[in-house]
């Protein structure tokens, strides 16, 4: 069995606890080398076959578990934040398939909640935003027209944009051709979760000067959304004149 798990965003505690005892047990571990925390390879055993998948190829990979597979050992392919969003997972799925390798998989702590955490902030507030989209700038992948930065602006909800940090320029004229006003609050976190985590926040009018020497690299999330920092209404779920099934209305 091969288990695709979510090693989180950084932190080596914020691992699933299924995850952490996958690692525990695994004979076999091929990590993303480039993005997750090598901390979290402590919960290994002394004796597992360790390997770091960044100067491997796709059929490198399936090979390594293959043989794992035909010397009936437990292999955990371990991948950084949530292995769902930009974890390159579904290549490798269809590659076991075709080899009849079973897996599962464990969902994790994706980057973009780790970034909410860092900056205290809830994405969806009442009458501000209760739309995430999660999304990327174009570069060496393709993005659809219809999902370009200037067409999700359009929207004016919370955007949580990853793989675009320098690209940072070319994000804001985006973002602003699409309708999002210049005074739009924006937040960049490097590495949330991390001990080196960085914040910087500022409006898609002086972001770009804002960054400048701040070392932002590559591993930064981009959150653009009115809900930071903004004035909102109350959530109705609290509210005593509200009754849902646990609480009845109290009338004042």
């Amino acid at each position: 069995m091969v288990h695709i798990v979510g090693a989180g965003p950084g932190d080596p505690e914020l691992i699933t606890v299924k995850g952490a005892n996958y690692l525990k047990e695994a004979d076999v571990v091929i990590y993303a080398g480039s993005l997750v925390n090598p901390k979290l390879l402590e919960y290994c055993r002394e004796d597992a076959q360790i390997h770091n998948s960044a100067s491997m190829t796709l059929d490198e990979v399936v090979a390594t578990i293959e043989q794992a597979e035909k010397e009936g050992k437990m292999t955990v392919r371990l991948h950084t934040g949530d292995p769902s969003v930009y974890g390159a997972i579904q290549e490798q799925m269809d590659a076991f398939r075709k080899k009849n390798i079973e897996f599962d998989i464990v969902p994790g702590v994706s980057s973009c909640f780790a970034t909410a955490a860092a900056l205290q902030q809830e994405y969806t507030l009442p009458g501000i935003s209760q739309t995430v989209i999660i999304t990327r700038n174009e570069g060496r992948t393709p993005v659809p027209d219809k999902e370009k930065l200037r067409s999700l602006a359009q929207h004016q909800s919370t955007m949580c944009i990853y793989l675009s940090i320098t690209m940072l320029d070319k994000v804001v004229e985006e973002l602003m051709a699409g309708g999002y006003p210049a005074d739009t609050p924006i937040a960049i976190v490097q590495r949330a979760s991390w001990p080196e985590q960085k914040i910087v926040r500022g409006t898609l009018e002086t972001i770009v000067k804002d960054i400048e020497g701040k070392d932002i690299d590559r591993t930064a999330m981009i959150v653009v959304s009115h809900c930071l920092g903004a004035d909102y209404d109350l959530s109705r779920l609290y509210a005593p004149e509200f009754s849902h099934m646990f609480r009845k209305a109290v009338k004042e």
